[in-house]
């Protein structure tokens, strides 16, 4: 109901859920966390970080500690992708801190191949595929993602390539831990060919987020997607298509921290554009 709420644009009915949810032990804190991502997604950061620390408070007092360290380590994620490196690293410690459990660490080890910690991201990668032959979701799903991560890092955006091939497949699916799709997979691979200077093929895959947004509902990639659209119509030389995206992210972030990173690329590169 929350998630519905969110994608018909009703504060109210998200308010009610969260509401219900109120001291209610294992309902409370998905629901924050849940929130915190709302947040994140209009890039409120200082509003998500505060709704991922209550998550994490509730789930503790649920005595559930690996949850309280997946709502810690996704906001860690959250802080990577929006280029917050030192917090990112931070929230990686605190949630291994809590529970070094299996889904912390495939969402830890992404944390750190996004923010260049990729001597530790492969470490993790070694450790969940030597420890976890048979998972399916994370032998075809996470662990390509994870070593696309680290080798575009490197600069290294054909090998990313390959690695994504392999979760192609389920690319829109709802792997765990995550509670919403992420269409990580995509959004990777859209930056390697951003990478490879082939922005006709970036475009297409940044455009899937705006075409499944029932998938991705609030997780914060599906407002990043926009800069990613407009940096690959800016790299193809469609300026109009460029400068539109870049707008439409704008208007998304209308009331975002201005101290984001991530925001303050997008306009310095919106200024250039011609």
């Amino acid at each position: 109901m929350y998630y519905l709420a969110f994608l018909r644009g009703d504060t109210s009915g998200m308010e009610q859920q969260l509401a219900w949810s109120a001291g209610k032990p294992g309902d409370e804190d998905p629901l924050l966390s849940a929130q915190s991502d709302t947040e994140a997604y209009y890039g409120r950061l200082a509003k998500a970080r505060d709704f991922s620390r209550r998550a994490v408070d509730s789930a503790l007092r649920a005595d559930s500690k690996e949850t309280a360290a997946l709502w810690q380590v996704n906001a860690a994620l959250r802080e990577a992708e929006f280029g917050n490196a030192a917090a990112a690293k931070q929230g990686v410690v605190t949630a291994l801190g809590l529970a070094p459990g299996r889904d912390v660490k495939v969402l830890a080890g992404l944390a750190l191949a996004r923010v260049g910690e990729t001597a530790r991201a492969k470490t993790m990668v070694e450790e969940l595929g030597k420890s976890n032959p048979f998972n399916t979701v994370l032998k075809l799903y996470w662990l390509p993602t994870l070593k696309a991560a680290i080798d575009l890092d490197a600069g290294n955006s054909a090998q990313a390539l390959v690695f994504l091939e392999a979760a192609a497949p389920y690319e829109l699916g709802e792997p765990p831990p995550i509670q919403e799709g992420t269409l990580y997979p995509v959004y990777l691979r859209g930056e390697a060919y951003l990478v490879a200077h082939n922005g006709t093929a970036a475009a297409v895959e940044f455009q899937k987020f705006l075409d499944h947004p029932g998938v991705t509902v609030n997780f914060p990639l599906s407002a990043l997607a926009h800069v990613g659209l407009a940096r690959a119509y800016a790299l193809s030389g469609d300026s109009a298509k460029a400068r539109t995206a870049y707008q439409d992210f704008f208007a998304l972030w209308k009331d975002a921290d201005p101290d984001i990173p991530i925001l303050k690329q997008a306009k310095a590169e919106y200024a250039k554009v011609k």
